[in-house]
């Protein structure tokens, strides 16, 4: 599973990263690392972007950098 299949509401942990993509480096530096809890927070309209929380902020990312970010679902929405 990964970070674009979570719903929003859904909880997730990070558990694999491919990182041959320079945006996901860039997401990296922001935070977003192996091992953390992270957070769907809101999908636009169309599918993409994507609205990811985590440590109290939240990154916007595209459904295809979300696709490099293999993560073990924690909890569902309601």
């Amino acid at each position: 599973m990964t970070l674009a299949d979570l719903a929003p509401g859904d909880t997730a942990k990070l558990d694999e990263i491919d990182t041959r993509d320079p945006g996901v480096i860039r997401l990296m530096i922001l935070g977003m690392v192996e091992d953390i809890t992270v957070r769907m927070e809101n999908i636009a309209i169309g599918g993409d972007p994507l609205e990811v929380g985590f440590f109290g902020s939240s990154v916007s990312l595209r459904k295809e950098q979300a696709r490099h970010f293999k993560v073990t679902r924690i909890a569902q929405s309601d």
